[in-house]
């Protein structure tokens, strides 16, 4: 029987603005999944947080996108945004975008990762989530730990990752998808996914077997919403190991805090810094935006772990990194390329501020014409 790996997350509330998740809500929601646990409905969990996210994982082998596990955490969501406005807590449900659950969660604004597998000998996975960023974050490390060489030391020399993998990647826009094959299309994928807010790596699959490697979670609030709802705030699911890439290839793409979009009011770029769990908190400008790492081994379907992957002084110098490039960027102020595009700010609340002064544009020709007016007056007086 294969088993499902589930991870499903919402900003249901948190303390003190856009920073931590409350315990109280994590409770809650500790209640609902160990009852699915009791009912069968999943066979094992864990909670956890980071930033103002509330992030489930969940395994069972019911498969992806199941009524039954979809609405366990929805529940738990609901209960936990309860707590949270009893608690007064900032944006008590935020991402939850509609009052009923209506069969699974897919355009209802918790972001959702799922993956259904048979069970290795050993299955070591890694869970990353990230708060104050969109899916496209993951672009970049996904490149580096299943197409780049210099990376990942198993592409040239391990036999079943030689032949390299297939990427498939989803227009958010146009709401279509394609798959290209690394690393004879590595061109024709970057010039994709170079472009993260709007292509975005979806799944990965080994190319010799189809065997899926990772998935992220894709859902755009503000496209689902049509309006700025807060940061997706993604997570992904990488298999490791044994014709994978090793858990030391993931975890060296995180190894430069490269420029994401998010941060504060979802309008900024800033270096995405891979955190331990206790400092999974959003602070300075309400971020940096925050990436953490958890390792668990999947046995029967029961979690293993876990283990915090970032917490450990080898990432040391990425954080002092991360700080350098914070202090040069937040000199900008709001002036590009720390403040997004103008296309991406479209979602954001600027378009309300632009809209007030609409009517005190004037177009060059009146200007044009005004001065010319004033000049002709001026010279019929002489």
């Amino acid at each position: 029987m294969k088993t499902t790996l589930s991870v499903i997350k919402a900003d249901i509330g948190s303390l003190a603005g856009h920073h931590v998740v409350h315990p109280d809500t994590i409770a809650a929601a500790n209640k609902i999944l160990a009852e699915a646990k009791r009912n069968n409905i999943i066979i094992d969990y864990y909670i956890t947080y980071v930033g103002d996210d509330l992030q489930l994982i969940m395994t069972h082998n019911r498969g992806e996108l199941d009524m039954k596990v979809h609405e366990t955490a929805w529940n738990a969501f609901k209960e936990a945004t309860r707590i949270a406005k009893e608690l007064g807590l900032y944006a008590a449900g935020q991402d939850l975008l509609s009052d009923s659950f209506s069969g699974n969660l897919r355009g209802m604004g918790p972001g959702i990762a799922e993956i259904e597998f048979e069970e290795r000998p050993s299955e070591p996975v890694v869970i990353f989530m990230a708060d104050k960023t969109e899916p496209g974050a993951y672009n970049l490390p996904l490149y580096k730990i299943f197409a780049d060489p210099f990376n990942t030391a198993g592409l040239i020399i391990d036999p079943m990752m030689h032949e390299g993998y297939k990427f498939e990647v989803l227009d958010v826009y146009e709401g279509e998808s394609i798959t290209l094959n690394t690393p004879e299309e590595s061109y024709d994928l970057l010039a994709l996914i170079g472009t993260p807010s709007r292509y975005i790596v979806r799944r990965v699959y080994r190319k010799h077997d189809n065997l899926q490697a990772a998935v992220v979670s894709v859902e755009r609030l503000n496209l689902i919403a049509g309006k700025y709802v807060g940061k997706d705030d993604p997570v992904m699911i990488i298999r490791a190991q044994h014709g994978l890439p090793a858990l030391g290839e993931i975890l060296e793409a995180f190894t430069i805090p490269y420029l994401v979009p998010g941060w504060m009011r979802g309008s900024h770029y800033g270096p995405l810094m891979p955190v331990s769990q206790k400092d999974a908190r959003a602070t300075r400008f309400d971020g940096p935006p925050r990436l953490i790492g958890l390792g668990f081994n999947i046995k029967n379907g029961k979690l293993v772990g876990p283990t915090d992957l970032f917490d450990d002084p080898a990432f040391d110098e990425v954080r002092r990194t991360a700080q350098l490039i914070t202090d040069y960027i937040r000199r900008h102020g709001p002036f590009m390329p720390h403040r997004l595009e103008p296309q991406e700010m479209e979602y954001t609340t600027l378009p309300l501020v632009i809209e007030k002064l609409k009517g005190r544009f004037k177009k060059e020709s009146d200007v044009y014409k005004a001065k010319h007016s004033i000049y002709s007056h001026e010279g019929s007086q002489e």
